[in-house]
């Protein structure tokens, strides 16, 4: 049953609902396909057995006329999220070894929904990264290869880069990812697959190692838009324990998907036009304005004038919220314990900390403690956060003028394992495109537009206004109906 791996989320369930299947034999097909892909390192835990449980209940239900949204379809769930008895690291030493006792709201919700689990997901040590070279478990590798004879090992892209390269290498049909300043975007644009972040608040953070609170939002990655829509209603939905959440209603978007956009605006920021992006960037980029146009809607031209300055922005708020967040990591209450002999407790919090956290964590919760500390708070900290209200008063501004806006994903294709490690300014150019909309905390989404003269795939950015998630997965629709996009990377693992 391997041609299981092969279908989308949408397929396996009217699949299984239709009786051409059962929730087991899916569950086996992926299981073997996780086993067979052991060579991409995009897994810390498999949980075969788990997925093998849910199937069971969910052909029970069938036979019982029972059947829940997400029967049958097992998922990998990233690992910065909280899993009941599973080991839930954030892909750091720090953590290694702690199993929560509780279960994240997310993760929570597509287990309600009839979901099993594949098991965990390799990511950038707490998120923080942009290849998946952080983590403590060792880089991911993504299926994709160059078409220039090279074979070298490139990056799926990170923080969620196991998420990304489970999908893109049928592993799984869809999974969780979580997004800061583009860690479900580019991962999805380096493999070829969609990923949307949705308004920040819609999805719970309960049970989400966090990273930066004021920017962390979940979201799903699948093959296609539509199941990217189905993940999407089961995972958003208010949370008393999260008092970020938003108390609404979460819309039908499956059913409300139209590729259809007469009537809609598109916005093209002039600003997003930057010098150094290579001429394919903006050739995939021209093309998706024709495919939108195509689709009936109007194009105009738009500004967001404070974009050059979401990056230093974002990389004075994300490391200060980290260095607050993540001092509770002491090796105190749970996760690694370094107690060096005759050591006080000051001596355990530094050991442990030195030996737990990897180089750019640290690097990041220096960076976080510089820009908190006494005298720097307002010139560097302060300043950052009223420039992020001047970036989404632009997004407001814009938003007069257009429903949708349409960027590159990212500046480049995935590129080589290594390539960037050594000059982290070029690591952080990587999240170009994507940071503004994270600051504003809007919807956005990454569908594959196409490939470079490498064979790599690029990626198409949509943004929308604040909870219109709808009008985001549909102009998604209209892309990927119109780009086409069938490419799957040649099995080499």
């Amino acid at each position: 049953m391997s041609e299981l791996t092969t279908k989308t989320i949408a397929q396996l369930r009217d699949g299984f609902r239709g009786g051409k299947f059962s929730a087991r034999e899916i569950a086996g097909a992926f299981n073997a396909a996780v086993e067979a892909g052991r060579a991409l390192n995009a897994w810390t835990v498999e949980t075969p057995e788990l997925a093998l449980a849910a199937a069971d209940a969910a052909d029970a239900a069938r036979g019982s006329g029972e059947v829940k949204p997400l029967s049958g379809i097992p998922l990998g769930i990233k690992d910065l999220f909280c899993t009941e008895g599973v080991a839930s690291t954030a892909g750091s030493n720090i953590l290694r070894g702690f199993k929560p006792p509780y279960e994240s709201t997310v993760s929570g919700k597509l287990k309600a929904a009839g979901a099993g689990m594949l098991g965990k997901l390799n990511m950038d040590e707490f998120a923080m990264g942009s290849s998946n070279e952080t983590s403590a478990y060792g880089p991911v590798i993504s299926p994709w290869k160059r078409e220039d004879g090279s074979n070298a090992a490139l990056t799926p892209g990170g923080s969620s880069g196991g998420s990304a390269a489970a999908v893109a290498a049928g592993m799984a049909p869809g999974v969780t990812g979580t997004d800061t300043g583009g860690s479900i975007r580019q991962p999805a644009a380096f493999v070829g697959i969609s990923g949307i972040k949705p308004t920040y608040g819609r999805c719970s953070r309960w049970g989400i190692v966090a990273f930066a609170s004021s920017l962390d939002q979940a979201g799903p990655m699948a093959k296609t838009v539509r199941d990217c829509a189905i993940l999407l209603e089961t995972m958003c939905g208010f949370d008393p324990k999260d008092e970020t959440s938003l108390d609404l209603p979460v819309p039908q978007w499956e059913a409300g998907l139209s590729s259809n956009l007469k009537g809609k605006r598109v916005g093209i920021p002039k600003e997003y036009r930057i010098d150094g992006v290579p001429d394919e960037i903006n050739a995939i980029w021209d093309r998706g304005i024709a495919w939108l146009k195509d689709a009936g809607a109007e194009i105009v031209e738009i500004s967001l004038p404070h974009t050059k300055y979401a990056l230093p922005t974002y990389y004075i708020i994300a490391p200060a919220e980290a260095s607050s967040n993540l001092a509770r990591y002491d090796g105190v209450r749970y996760g690694v314990r370094e107690t060096p002999e005759g050591g006080n407790l000051d001596a355990m919090y530094a050991s442990t900390r030195e030996t737990g956290f990897g180089a750019e964590v640290k690097r990041r919760i220096m960076i976080g403690t510089y820009v908190l500390s006494a005298g720097y708070y307002d010139a560097y900290f302060t300043k950052a956060q009223k420039v992020r209200t001047l970036i989404k008063r632009d997004f407001a501004q814009a938003f007069e003028h257009c429903d949708l806006i349409l960027t590159p994903t990212a500046p480049s294709a995935a590129f080589g394992l290594g390539e960037k490690m050594s000059d982290p300014l070029a690591m952080y150019l990587n999240d170009v495109f994507a940071v503004p909309a994270s600051l504003a905390g809007l919807p956005a989404m990454s569908v594959p537009g196409g490939l470079d003269a490498q064979g790599l795939p690029l990626g198409l950015h949509l943004i929308g206004r604040e909870c219109d998630e709808q009008s985001v997965l549909n102009a998604g629709l209209a892309i990927e109906e119109r780009a086409g996009f069938t490419a799957r990377a040649e099995k080499w693992w």
